[in-house]
Parts: C-alpha cells; sequence; structure tokens
C-alpha cells in the first residue's frame, strides 16, 4: 500500500499501527515512512503519540514492534552483568545459545536513574545485526555510563535453563552478583 499521502494523521496511525500488530518482525520507521509517503520523522512522531495512547509499540535496534497480548512465555530473571565493550557480543552469545532470552539491557546511574531498552535478542542472527548495528552508527553501549556494569531482563523455558546461565556468565567473569 505505497504511497497513502491523502491519509490524514488519524488514519495513517491506524494503518501503521494495523501492519505493527499483523507482523511478527520489526518494521523499521524509514520503511513505515516509504509505505505511508511521510517522513521518517512524522513516523517517529505518529509512534509517540500511538504510545501516548497506551499502546505497546516499543522500538528495538531491529525497528519498532507491537507487544501481542501473550502471556509471558517462560520464567524471567533480572541479572546484573560487567564486561568490556568487546565482550558484548560473547556474552549475549552465551545466552541465546543456552535458548535464553535477552529482554532488555538497562543501568542505574547515578544522574540519570534507570535507563532501560528493549532488545528482544533470541538467536545469534539478532546479537549479530545489533553489534553489526552499533557498530554502524558507532554508538556507545549503555553499559559505558556505568563502567560495564549493566542489568538484563533474560527469560527462558524454566528457572533451571536460568541458573545454568548465571553459571556460565559468573565462570566467565561476567556476572555480577549485588
Amino acid at each position: 500500500m505505497p504511497g497513502k499521502k491523502s491519509q490524514s494523521g488519524p488514519e495513517r496511525r491506524e494503518f501503521i499501527l494495523n501492519l505493527l500488530k499483523k507482523n511478527q518482525e520489526p518494521l523499521k520507521a524509514a520503511h513505515l515512512a516509504g509505505l505511508t509517503g511521510v517522513s521518517r520523522q512524522v513516523v517517529v512522531h505518529d509512534i509517540s503519540l500511538l504510545r501516548a495512547k497506551k499502546e505497546p509499540v516499543i522500538a528495538t535496534s531491529q525497528g519498532y514492534i507491537y507487544l501481542k497480548d501473550s502471556p509471558i512465555q517462560g520464567v524471567q530473571r533480572v541479572i546484573y552483568s560487567r564486561h568490556s565493550a568487546e565482550d558484548t557480543e560473547r556474552e549475549l552469545n552465551l545466552l541465546v545459545d543456552l535458548g535464553v532470552q535477552v529482554l532488555d539491557v538497562g543501568v542505574e546511574h547515578s544522574i540519570y536513574g534507570k535507563i532501560f531498552r528493549p532488545l528482544k535478542l533470541k538467536s545469534r542472527l539478532d546479537v549479530k545485526n545489533f553489534i553489526s548495528q552499533m557498530m554502524q552508527k558507532d554508538a556507545s553501549l549503555l553499559s559505558s555510563l556505568t563502567d560495564g556494569l549493566h542489568l538484563h531482563t533474560l527469560e527462558a523455558s524454566s528457572a533451571e535453563v536460568l541458573d545454568k546461565a548465571c553459571k556460565i556468565l559468573a565462570e566467565e567473569g561476567f556476572w555480577v552478583e549485588l
């Protein structure tokens, strides 16, 4: 449905919302802009307005996702980790190789407070894409604000899988017990 230039703002936002609800994969703002015939900045603004209406749209490094009303698929745990920027890919791959989904990353900064960003990494391909985007944009990790210390919300099929993940992270020197 490219070139929907005649849509009003509310119609365009409804169109974007329906696309997000139908897609399993994230949709980039540039792609949505092309479909609606507006600029990327207009789409970003539209997403903000949808969020203000309490629509569960999140931004990931891969694009926008509509969070479905599905229950948690497994067991979740928040862990603390610390490592250098160079070890980020290794840490994330250790987790996804065990079947653990890395839902987010966060820091607790003394000035800025808690800052969390969704990741939704569940495979080596997801990790590779995340690392690639960070490198392409020459972006800093959130953990650069806190000397490498950060949090992840992890999700796995069982507490045993999460226990194993924490054990491996500890063996690698990443896991921090607070």
